[in-house]
């Protein structure tokens, strides 16, 4: 695992740095070798080693002063201090500057590849965490959530402060408009960045299951509760905590959500006491939270808890300007997924796809764009490489123009008979009728009640 790994050793006693190095190439290390500090910090400068194996007593610069001068510059780099005359406070003083361990003279060899093996294995944990940190970072910017459409510019602005600070929120919007995007992306920009990030969906997970995933339970707690175990709230303590589909949740488990975003604490399924929990609440619903309040399926004092700061997020046919930049980015993303460079959209397919009304949102323009890259028989994507429901949408539109009379129009009773059929195609549903008008549900209402249609 280790082969072709730079070692940089630091030894000024030249029989026992011959006989490191014999046994490290042996295994497959390449070797460095400096006979005093101050030639091994050069070195280290120079070839940017994995690993330093430095002995203590050197001349010109002593080993835990080349350890300081290293850390001060790579401060990833794992170090192994080696002495003939090992004492605790010397082995105190290396690890505070951040050694990795510390070897006494004779070598047991065992011991010391053990050691070597491990400081390398965390060195490329770290490294990995880094640059995961980083592509999370990078990933959840706000700059990286997609449009530039008023209603979109709106929700960054909102975004953005809400981030800034510690308060609860609830993500309102269709089922895939990014609203989990969005509570990444608020987690990844607050003060909470570097802890944890916990997603509960309450729409997937089973009841009876539900309150032992939340809160976690004591061993005996249940039959099969064989061992204590930690609920995802203890998970997210400090960090952030994303109930995702919060409509779902059972009204026997909203109070004790409720006690958590109030009191900041809970109890385990089979304890008698109460558990501390610091968490972030962001919470996710596609249903009308209010309504349930009325209807009495959602506690009004959790509603008011959780709808501090509401954030509505707009349908994709409430901001079609933005398809062209949505679709741009998806396709740049499934070219390189797919490994389908030099892929391109005929304008007459954006056309399209402006015209259909996207119910299934941002998620459904995604998967249509993953789906075209993969089945694409060449490099110019055409209205013929479309889903027969996507090219319908622009068919349908076309069908339905007519030639217009000589003598004029009334454009309201045109209007009053669309609405009044509308209504009647989709049994008065007014959220199905309004998007089938694509409209929003209080347009729809708002001209319902214009045109004297409330009671029809």
């Amino acid at each position: 695992m280790n082969r072709h790994k730079k070692v940089l050793i630091v030894e000024d006693e030249q029989s026992f740095r011959q006989v490191i190095k014999f046994k490290l190439q042996e295994s497959g290390y390449e070797i460095i070798m400096a006979e005093d500090g101050l030639r091994g910090y050069e070195l280290f400068t120079e070839t940017h080693p994995d690993i330093v194996v430095t002995d203590l007593s050197l001349p010109e610069l002593n080993g835990l002063e080349l350890a300081k001068r290293i850390k001060a510059i790579s401060s990833n780099t794992p170090i192994i201090v080696i002495t003939a005359f090992g004492d605790i406070q010397t082995a105190v003083a290396s690890m505070k500057l951040g050694v990795f361990d510390y070897l006494t003279k004779p070598l047991n060899w065992e011991e010391f590849f053990i050691c070597l093996d491990r400081a390398l294995q965390v060195k490329d944990l770290i490294q990995e965490n880094q640059k995961l940190r980083a592509f999370i970072g990078e990933r959840f910017q706000l700059d990286n959530i997609i449009g530039t459409s008023k209603r979109m510019r709106e929700t960054y602005d909102v975004v953005e402060r809400v981030a800034r600070t510690d308060i609860n929120a609830l993500l309102l919007g269709e089922s895939g408009t990014g609203k989990e995007l969005i509570a990444k992306a608020i987690h990844h920009n607050s003060p909470r960045r570097d802890m944890p990030y916990v997603t509960i969906n309450c729409g997937t997970i089973p009841e009876q299951l539900l309150e032992s995933e939340f809160f976690g339970h004591r061993k005996g707690a249940f039959s099969g509760a064989i061992y204590d175990k930690r609920g995802l709230f203890e998970e997210a303590h400090n960090g952030t905590v994303f109930l995702d589909e919060i409509g779902e949740l059972p009204f026997n488990l909203q109070v004790k959500l409720l006690r958590i975003l109030q009191e900041g604490e809970f109890i385990r399924l089979g304890e008698t006491s109460f558990r501390k929990v610091n968490v972030r609440v962001i919470a996710a619903t596609n249903r009308d939270l209010s309504k349930m309040v009325e209807n009495g399926t959602f506690r009004e004092d959790l509603f008011f808890r959780l709808n501090i700061v509401p954030i509505k997020l707009p349908p994709l046919r409430e901001r079609r300007e933005d398809i062209p930049l949505l679709v741009k980015f998806f396709l740049d993303d499934a070219t390189k997924r797919y490994q389908r460079p030099g892929i391109r959209i005929a304008k007459d397919v954006y056309q399209c796809l402006h015209q259909y009304p996207w119910p299934g949102n941002v998620r459904e323009l995604k998967n249509l764009v993953d789906r075209l890259v993969v089945l694409a028989h060449n490099d110019d994507i055409s209205l013929e490489d479309l889903p027969e429901d996507v090219k319908k949408a622009k068919s349908s539109v076309a069908n339905f123009l007519f030639t217009l009379p000589e003598g004029g129009i009334d454009l309201e009773e045109i209007e009053k008979e669309i609405i009044r059929q509308a209504l009647e195609k989709n049994a008065r549903n007014q959220t199905h009728t309004a998007k089938y008008l694509n409209i929003t549900r209080n347009t729809l209402i708002y001209r319902m009640q214009k045109f004297n249609l409330t009671e029809i």
